[in-house]
């Protein structure tokens, strides 16, 4: 579950809502055992999401570096090299 877990910081464009709301689902997900929450669990599910999401935004605020924004493209494309090496390619 976690492998769809992406870096967030330090890229330019700066990461989305969207993204950092759905590596915090995957984090939970993980954490729990739940792909999908019981109804019994939802509430609490959907709680941790929120809440791991307030902290990764927080997190990637404050942190800083000197490095280069790095681009979503050109990494992309290097996990695309990767897992053709690892994988053989789909073609």
């Amino acid at each position: 579950m976690c492998r769809n877990i992406k870096t967030l910081f330090n890229f330019e464009p700066p990461a989305t809502e969207l993204e950092i709301r759905d590596a915090s689902l995957q984090f939970v997900r993980k954490l729990s055992g739940f792909s999908v929450p019981s109804k019994a669990n939802e509430v609490a599910f959907d709680l941790a999401v929120e809440q791991v999401a307030a902290t990764a935004r927080r997190l990637i605020a404050s942190l800083v570096t000197h490095a280069e924004p790095r681009n979503r493209e050109v990494e992309a494309d290097k996990a695309r090299l990767r897992s053709a090496a690892r994988f053989g390619s789909s073609s």
